[in-house]
């Protein structure tokens, strides 16, 4: 239920949708198998078991994209189109051209494409309509792209904007590890990754280490640029930010050891009961950090 991987978009404010509206539209956009030639396919997949393409509580909202992908490794094409060049050359006595060869290596990937096999994913995404959020759950640009995209095609329009920071978020997060804090209720954790401004772009990273040291401080005396940070939110949520905002190895600290000791619930019910406090926490997590990369321009 949990987000590993944060993208953040804005919405504009007053855009909404209903889960109702949110239901009707994504359903009539389902996920179909790859046909024909098609490598890859994507449409909308339900979030849980009782089948819902939308689930909802109060404004949050929470939507899957799946993606069908039929698997052709380029190492088959290249065994099976090399077979097929030998035996031409071997029937004709003579080497076949550059041109002809690459032909050949596309007719193979045709007739091979029907019989490759598939494989299946899903990417969540998070509407948060009474802060103003969607929440994509992947730190890659790529797949953020395609989710909100194919978002974009279902709904008719989709008018978001990443979260951006002013100063930029390298900037801010220099600041912090050379104060040695960060905005509350922000804190520094054990990780960070620190580029030159140069061409070189050497780069030294510290993973479970304390952040406080005189090493460090030379790496920022010397112009290094912190690239990644890792944060901690009142304590209860650990994270890793990077220079473009993405956020990875989101993770809930004391709300998974409240679960871990809580009794067995019934699917459906859990499953109600972390939407819930994914939300919650979310939401506010998000306005904190909002407030922390923007602070500046006020």
């Amino acid at each position: 239920m949990w987000f590993k991987n944060l993208s953040i978009y804005r919405l504009p404010p007053g855009w909404t949708r209903t889960p109702g509206a949110l239901e009707t539209t994504l359903a009539a956009f389902p996920l179909q198998p790859c046909s024909g030639l098609a490598l890859r396919s994507r449409g909308w997949v339900p979030v849980n078991d009782a089948g819902q393409f939308a689930y909802g509580q109060e404004r949050q909202v929470l939507i899957a994209m799946g993606t069908d992908e039929k698997l052709l490794p380029a190492s088959v094409v290249n065994q099976v189109a090399g077979e097929r060049i030998a035996n031409l050359e071997n029937d004709k006595g003579f080497k076949l051209g550059r041109k002809a060869r690459r032909e050949i290596r596309e007719q193979v990937a045709v007739e091979l494409t029907p019989r490759a096999f598939s494989r299946r994913t899903e990417l969540r995404g998070w509407f948060d309509f009474a802060g103003g959020w969607l929440v994509v759950d992947t730190a890659s640009a790529n797949r953020a792209d395609e989710f909100t995209q194919t978002l974009r095609d279902a709904l008719g329009e989709l008018p978001v904007t990443p979260l951006q920071s002013e100063p930029s978020m390298d900037t801010l997060m220099t600041g912090w590890l050379a104060s040695g804090q960060a905005p509350r209720p922000f804190a520094l954790d054990d990780e960070a990754e620190l580029t030159s401004a140069d061409a070189n772009k050497s780069t030294v990273r510290y993973l479970r280490h304390a952040l406080d040291g005189k090493d460090i401080a030379g790496h920022l005396s010397s112009g290094k640029i912190v690239k990644r940070l890792a944060l901690t939110w009142k304590d209860r949520i650990g994270f890793v930010v990077d220079d473009k905002l993405q956020i990875r190895r989101f993770k809930a600290l004391d709300i998974e050891r409240v679960r871990e000791e809580s009794d067995v619930l019934p699917p459906e019910q859990q499953f109600e009961i972390d939407f819930a406090l994914f939300s919650g926490e979310l939401g506010a997590l998000l306005e904190d950090l909002a407030a922390a990369v923007n602070a500046a321009r006020e």
